[in-house]
């Protein structure tokens, strides 16, 4: 189970959905951004295992609370100038959205910000990859 938040064209999660996930999660705010995921899931023929999410990641977060759905993986890509994977982490931690031994990925520019923001967070760093400007940290929960 994935959840592509903030998911732009949808390329992570539809990437996982190739790669045998059995659901996809994709979530972004933006109406345009909707139509390329709705249109690049289209292409792939992967509709059957996506779910395709028109609402801003607070809320989204927020209408799973109470469901029974975790995931193994998050990725999250929020606009590099905005502060605001602290609080999507904390939202997936207070409603404990991962599965055992899930992951949290977070791609950033900002690694120093954001290596400052889970210092107070029950998560720990496993990774970190540069690829260019973004850099890629991986998070567990810690228990």
């Amino acid at each position: 189970m994935v959840l592509d938040l903030f998911a732009g064209s949808g390329a992570i999660g539809i990437e996982c959905l190739s790669r045998g996930a059995k659901r996809a999660y994709m979530c972004d705010k933006s109406h345009e951004a909707i139509k390329f995921i709705n249109d690049n899931v289209s292409k792939t023929r992967l509709q059957e295992n996506a779910i395709i999410v028109n609402q801003d990641y607070a809320g989204f977060l927020h209408s799973l609370k109470d469901k029974d759905i975790k995931f193994d993986i998050i990725y999250l890509d929020p606009p590099y100038e905005l502060d605001i994977a602290k609080n999507a982490i904390k939202l997936i931690l207070d409603y404990k959205l991962l599965n055992e031994n899930g992951i949290i990925i977070i791609e950033t520019d900002q690694k120093e910000r954001e290596m400052k923001n889970f210092e107070k967070m029950k998560v720990e760093i496993y990774d970190i990859r540069k690829y260019g400007r973004a850099n890629l940290i991986f998070l567990v929960e810690r228990g």
